[in-house]
């Protein structure tokens, strides 16, 4: 590793420790250039807006580093023998895989899925690289010894990896080298002494502010001429000339944590990436000027499966807490034991347990490779994902419908409670037949705040896309949807002998 580059990787724990939260807050400190409000953060630690996320994110090293969680939440290390991050294990049997979904439902269950590009996202992308280096290779064997080089480094140092791999909206009729500026899409510009010089832009690094390291490249398809967009390259965050716009942060409108549950502890953000002639060393270059490499990282090595299978553990888990939130709330309002509600709640139960068990069937339907490598059932996964902008959407109508006025006759804040004025008619006509007023409110606003507010709308949006366009989704199920023995059961019936 460069010593230019070595100025700009965060401090790591003492050798052989696992991370801490403490660990990580104090490497956010590292004057990465973050812009809200046009104006610079000087520490995403301290903003108003982003410090609860960031302290929702620490906990989750505390979670990992947690002595009586070492089973649950690491394994050692084949390289060092120290404990590291499940979620850069590459899985050699199918009880591997199901150790790295546990893992990642138990942090998912910390921020109860809101979060979703948790340090165990993108790990499991570079697991994925690692474990089928020969794919890198055909760009060079260089580039194959970077990229297991630099997986063991995330690995070794428990460093949270993000990534941008979409062109930003411009002019999607074109291609990238053909655009107004060629470098408009982020991409190579410039070979130097020592490695290469980025600039451009690219979406949508969700977390990113919050992530050690970027990884840049593309999932687009890229065409002849586009080459020196195929690209996989490994950044810090605060390298020089790396700038994250993120979208408005919600918690900077969340006057509390009563009112606000949610949106004020978990907004992850989403950040828009410029890069201003951003120089990365050879060394951390995995892909360079290769449309065929940048294209069969996703699909010829288990990233995508090994990415996606958290993220289903995560929206598993967030369908978890959305049918308890609807029953808390039928349970508030007395309508629980109701045959309507129990039918409508039926449904919501039947949507989600699709999602867990195809999550379960990603793990049981698993194959291994001639590597010894366990890849998770592609079609389970692509079979949720294809319906998941469908489930998601249906299963929120329900909740809107169970609930009635409920969320929105609430009282304006916390304040009402609390002032001597509005306190008593507050406490006297909002409380429910199981629980006081404060308790209701409470609920009520846990729901709007997951549905109703602008925070809900940014997640229902999120589940729509983070996969991918749907249509994008369903064609990889049909690519990994036994078709033949669907096709074959069709020619025998054909074939049948005339009567």
């Amino acid at each position: 590793m460069s010593a230019v580059q070595k100025a700009h990787i965060a401090p790591a724990p003492a050798t052989g420790s696992m991370r801490t939260g403490d660990d990580y807050l104090r490497s956010l400190a590292d004057g990465r250039a973050v812009y809200i409000d046009g104006e610079r953060v000087r520490d995403v630690t301290q903003h108003p807006a982003l410090r609860q996320a960031a302290l929702s994110a620490a906990k989750l090293y505390d979670i990992a580093a947690d002595p009586a969680m070492a089973e649950r939440m690491t394994y050692v290390s084949p390289t060092t023998g120290n404990r590291v991050l499940r979620a850069f294990q590459i899985p050699r049997s199918h009880a591997d895989l199901k150790a790295k979904r546990l893992a990642s439902e138990t942090w998912s269950e910390a921020s109860f899925g809101m979060m979703g590009r948790t340090p165990d996202h993108v790990s499991g992308f570079f697991c994925g690289y690692a474990a089928v280096p020969e794919v890198f290779e055909a760009g060079g064997k260089q580039f194959a010894e970077n990229v297991v080089a630099y997986y063991e480094h995330l690995r070794e140092n428990h460093l949270w990896a993000t990534y941008a791999i979409v062109p930003p909206q411009i002019d999607r009729s074109k291609p990238a080298h053909k655009q107004s500026d060629p470098a408009l899409y982020a991409g190579v510009v410039k070979e130097k002494d020592g490695g290469i010089v980025v600039a451009g832009a690219q979406q949508l690094a969700t977390a990113g502010l919050y992530s050690d390291v970027l990884y840049l490249s593309c999932i687009h398809p890229l065409q002849p001429g586009d080459e020196n967009y195929a690209i996989g390259v490994a950044i810090p965050m605060n390298a020089p000339g790396l700038k994250l716009y993120p979208r408005r942060p919600f918690a900077g409108q969340a006057q509390n944590g009563f009112d606000h549950p949610l949106s004020s502890r978990f907004d992850e953000s989403d950040c828009f990436v410029v890069l201003d002639n951003v120089f990365v060393p050879w060394e951390h270059v995995f892909i360079y000027r290769n449309l065929e490499v940048c294209r069969d990282q996703w699909w010829k090595t288990p990233s995508h499966a090994y990415g996606n299978l958290q993220a289903q553990a995560r929206y598993a888990t967030k369908l978890r807490f959305m049918v308890g939130l609807a029953q808390r709330m039928n349970e508030a309002t007395g309508n629980a034991g109701v045959p309507p509600v129990m039918v409508q709640m039926g449904e919501l139960a039947a949507l989600a347990s699709i999602v867990e068990t195809m999550l379960e069937s990603q793990e049981i339907k698993a194959t291994i490779d001639d590597n010894g490598v366990v890849w998770p059932s592609r079609s389970a996964l692509y079979a949720v994902m294809a319906l998941q902008s469908e489930i998601n959407p249906r299963m929120i109508e329900i909740i809107r419908e169970l609930t009635g006025a409920a969320m929105i006759t609430m009282p304006s804040s916390l304040k009402d409670l609390e002032s001597p004025e509005t306190a008593a008619d507050i406490e006297r006509y909002l409380a429910s037949s199981v629980s006081g007023a404060r308790e209701r409110i409470a609920l009520m606003r846990l729901a709007w705040d997951f549905i109703g507010s602008e925070f809900g709308a940014r997640h229902q949006q999120y589940e729509k896309f983070y996969g991918g366009a749907s249509f994008l989704v369903k064609q990889n199920m049909y690519r990994n949807y036994d078709v033949k023995r669907s096709t074959d059961l069709v020619d025998r019936a054909l074939a049948m002998p005339a009567l």
